[in-house]
């Protein structure tokens, strides 16, 4: 029997547990330190987290006016579970039922722009990147 898929928002005392899930999926090079990463989830209107037996198999976050706009950061799922509908669920929690608001995702790694594509996304001709200073 396959375990149950819990998502849920982000809770303060979480940060630590995320900030480690990511560094172990690839996304050390985003986190900086642990002040910071939790000031990062802070700052973030919507959080999601996956979790499965009591381990966190995914994470996503967004900022956006909830009105209007909404941008998604930071899709990951546990390599281990992709494939099973977690980032689904977690793109899902994080931009809830309003259908007003037009959300951006840079689908900028390995078959990230089917996922996206499954999901109702679309490329854009019209946005425009500054990127961050490296």
């Amino acid at each position: 029997m396959s375990a149950v898929l819990h998502v849920r928002d982000v809770l303060p005392s979480e940060a630590e547990s995320v900030r480690l899930f990511l560094e172990q999926n690839g996304w050390a090079h985003r986190l900086g330190s642990t002040e910071r990463f939790a000031q990062l989830i802070a700052s973030s209107q919507r959080t999601a987290l996956a979790v499965k037996d009591a381990q966190i198999v995914g994470f996503d976050r967004g900022i956006t006016d909830s009105l209007s706009n909404g941008y998604l950061s930071m899709v990951v799922v546990s390599g281990q579970h992709r494939r099973e509908g977690v980032g689904r669920a977690l793109v899902e929690h994080v931009m809830g039922e309003n259908t007003d608001i037009t959300w951006v995702l840079r689908a900028g790694r390995e078959g990230a722009s089917e996922f996206c594509s499954r999901l109702g996304f679309e490329p854009s001709s019209i946005a425009m990147e500054r990127p961050r200073s490296r």
